[in-house]
């Protein structure tokens, strides 16, 4: 038989264990603490940015079979977004949507010892003329995949869905980095705006560093 009395009483006569009151203090977290700025911390955005350039020269290269230099709006549009901050388009020119003409552009562009930075436009999209990112491509030794990721995510915001047909990139072409851009005016804008030239300055200090 069950002593249900005993049970009742060994339960009841049971020491409750001392509270802690440690518990109730709070524990030191560093992640929420405030700290002081400290003078490192201005030095190393300083060695960040130490290879900065202020001012770059840029070649803008229209990848078109129906547009010229006297009809290009979207290359416009970037020259004036560059202009604008203060840096020099030193050559637009034009090519056909060819594999071989564009890449050969690209390539002797990047070449020049006046550009620091190539910005294509047009040629990006899924036709079966558009080739400017396969010609592109094999000349990157490094790519730039978060400037894909940005402008699209940018792009989003204004076209909806229709981004997932828009396969702009970037690499670096001989120290020198190189964007392509959509033909359209608008995308055109938006990339150089606000994405390339706000980190432009940055990226060929990097890309040319010969201590890297």
């Amino acid at each position: 038989m069950v002593d249900f009395q005993s049970r009742e009483t060994r339960r009841d006569d049971e020491e409750e264990a001392p509270a802690d009151d440690s518990a109730d203090e709070p524990a030191d977290d560093p992640l929420t603490e405030e700290s002081e700025p400290h003078e490192h911390d201005d030095e190393a955005e300083h060695d960040h940015h130490h290879h900065d350039v202020e001012h770059v020269g840029v070649a803008i290269l229209t990848v078109s079979s129906s547009r010229s230099l006297d009809d290009d709006p979207a290359g416009d549009a970037i020259a004036a977004a560059f202009e604008a901050d203060g840096h020099e388009v030193v050559t637009r020119e034009l090519v056909r949507d060819s594999y071989d003409r564009v890449q050969g552009g690209i390539d002797n562009l990047a070449g020049r010892g006046d550009v620091d930075v190539v910005v294509t436009t047009g040629g990006t999209g899924v036709t079966p003329d558009d080739v400017t990112v396969e010609a592109a491509e094999p000349l990157f030794e490094k790519t730039l995949p978060g400037f894909g990721e940005l402008f699209r995510r940018l792009s989003y915001e204004e076209i909806g869905e229709k981004v997932v047909a828009t396969r702009a990139t970037a690499g670096v072409a001989d120290g020198v980095p190189v964007f392509c851009l959509p033909g359209s005016e608008h995308a055109a804008e938006l990339g150089s705006e606000e994405v390339v030239v706000p980190e432009i300055g940055h990226l060929v200090g990097l890309a040319s560093r010969e201590d890297a």
